[in-house]
């Protein structure tokens, strides 16, 4: 009887043992687990960004040639010529390696050109004659971007974020769209019939940009934020600006008339760039 009650203890012991054992070894692997997911989402570093920009057009463009051509034909005043274009934007970026960033964003562009006082008259070269006419030229343009860069000092990380002031290369790509507002007198180019038509309508065009520069981040020491400083050089022009009348026929803008004088909107030039960055972790 004592035999038999000494092996029925010894096997509760054991079972006992083992299921602590298998109970310990369980929580072990929970927190393991817990622990790697923890550390795999904090690995990864991005961050959200405004920023207003400043591009110093190239002078040399249609636009401009436009400019002066027209306002000739005017009874007073002239069209500005298109120098600067201011833009703002906001983006979001995440390291996707050790030195590398990638960032998808957007932009839009201040209105460009200008409007003239009313009461005005324009010479319509086709006939001849002064019709009255209030003179405007406004032109729209936003886009969508993304970009790549390469940090050649002081990389942010995860763990400190942007903790010294970095600097980095890289470029973008980008799809734009330019809408030009003229006023309705304007004489433009009816492509189908070599004449003007009578009226005007938005002219509409899209076009790649391309930029590449360097920049400096410089971390402002409160709430993950920093700064940047960017210098590039954006290419940007848009060959195909036009508007389709109910015949779908092409409508453009020309500087004497004729289809190689049409109007393209060449926006390249220089850029520099102001941007305040809000660093995360996820």
């Amino acid at each position: 009887m004592r035999l038999k009650f000494a092996l029925l203890s010894l096997v509760v012991v054991l079972s006992l043992g083992v299921s602590l054992a298998v109970a310990e070894t369980e929580q072990e692997v929970i927190n393991r687990y817990l622990q790697k997911t923890v550390a795999k989402h904090t690995t990864k570093l991005s961050w959200i960004s405004f920023s207003v920009s400043m591009d110093r057009i190239n002078r040399h463009n249609d636009y401009n040639d436009f400019a002066i051509i027209e306002s000739a034909k005017l009874g007073s005043g002239e069209f500005s010529w298109i120098r600067q274009g201011f833009s703002v934007g906001a983006d979001f970026g995440l390291m996707v390696h050790k030195r590398f960033a990638w960032s998808l964003g957007g932009e839009y562009w201040l209105k460009l050109g200008n409007n003239l006082p009313t009461g005005n008259t324009y010479l319509q070269l086709s006939t001849n004659t002064v019709v009255p006419a209030d003179p405007k030229s406004e032109l729209k343009v936003f886009g969508f971007t993304t970009s790549l860069q390469y940090y050649l000092i002081n990389p942010p990380v995860a763990s400190a974020k942007q903790n010294a002031y970095s600097v980095r290369v890289g470029g973008s790509v980008g799809y734009y769209s330019a809408s030009w507002d003229l006023w309705p007198e304007y004489e433009n180019l009816n492509l189908a019939t070599a004449v003007p038509v009578g009226t005007n309508s938005t002219y509409k065009g899209t076009a790649p940009g391309f930029s590449f520069g360097m920049g400096v981040d410089y971390p402002l020491g409160w709430w993950d934020l920093g700064l940047a400083v960017d210098a590039s050089y954006l290419y940007l022009n848009f060959g195909n600006v036009s508007w389709y009348n109910s015949n779908d026929e092409e409508i453009v803008a020309s500087l004497d008339g004729t289809e190689n004088g049409r109007v393209d909107l060449a926006l390249s030039g220089v850029r520099g760039r102001i941007e305040i960055k809000r660093y995360f972790n996820w």
